[in-house]
């Protein structure tokens, strides 16, 4: 997470203290999570909070630890309808001095995406940003929505199902039919 201009929620890290945790905490109030739920196109946002800490590892890098709590309500991405969803996750972000980015354009994604290069700030806002971002459902589902089948096909031709596409889900059928057929031909001899 680059950072080019400074908030004023960001902390330098020459101010941090080595020895001992630098706490932080953030409840936005109602215009603000107003903002941040038009900004990360939310129907609602309530009880947002991010708490945590900056601590120090080894000689000159930094580690944010926090916890993310919040309330978001969503479109349902079937009807649509208001779908509400809390969320409690582990926030961690470690900040190298000597982090390197691969440069190749095809270079491999490192396992670990919780580091990044350490700036000369820390904003925990901005993470608590990031990270509601990426903790939102992509496909929220209200609990009465169906699969919503939608079929399509040209004008004049009949759309094709998802049955129909099984040429063989007819065979059970047709073999219980020969089976019960047999079994009556059984019975009819006696």
């Amino acid at each position: 997470m680059k950072q080019t201009t400074t908030s004023p929620t960001a902390l330098r890290v020459a101010d941090l203290a080595q020895n001992h945790p630098t706490p932080f905490a953030f409840r936005p109030e109602t215009e603000e999570l107003k903002a941040i739920a038009a900004q990360l196109d939310l129907l609602g946002l309530r009880k947002l909070s991010f708490q945590g800490e900056i601590t120090a590892t080894g000689a000159a890098d930094w580690q944010l630890q926090a916890r993310l709590g919040a309330t978001v309500v969503q479109p349902c991405g079937v009807t649509l309808a208001p779908v509400t969803t809390r969320i409690d996750a582990d926030v961690t972000r470690l900040f190298l001095s000597n982090f390197s980015d691969p440069d190749e354009p095809e270079a491999e994604m490192p396992a670990d995406d919780t580091s990044e290069q350490l700036g000369t700030h820390i904003d925990p806002r901005a993470i608590m940003l990031e990270a509601l971002a990426l903790e939102l459902p992509l496909y929220p589902r209200a609990p009465d929505a169906g699969t919503g089948d939608l079929l399509y096909a040209g004008p004049g031709v009949e759309p094709m199902r998802d049955e129909d596409a099984r040429p063989f889900a007819g065979l059970a059928d047709l073999r219980d039919q020969l089976a019960r057929d047999t079994s009556s031909d059984d019975t009819d001899d006696r």
